[in-house]
């Protein structure tokens, strides 16, 4: 399966006002230093101590928001 990684700060310039609120992220304990990883299908997933958890997910074009937030491609 192929993610774009980035930080918690690159996910929250790149999130819309339908998708994860400021408020989601600080309940799956996201900060601007959290890893995370958005896989095609725009699920969210946290990097925690014991592996990765899904927090949510992304709707709409996505793609472009994320690359370009992050300066990363699918990897």
């Amino acid at each position: 399966m192929q993610f774009i990684e980035m930080t918690g700060r690159e996910l929250m310039d790149a999130l819309h006002d339908d998708e994860l609120t400021t408020e989601d992220l600080q309940k799956s304990n996201i900060t601007e230093t959290s890893i995370i990883r958005i896989n095609r299908q725009g699920d969210i997933e946290v990097r925690r101590a014991e592996g990765w958890d899904i927090v949510g997910g992304l709707i709409g074009d996505y793609e472009k928001r994320i690359v370009k937030s992050s300066g990363r491609t699918w990897a």
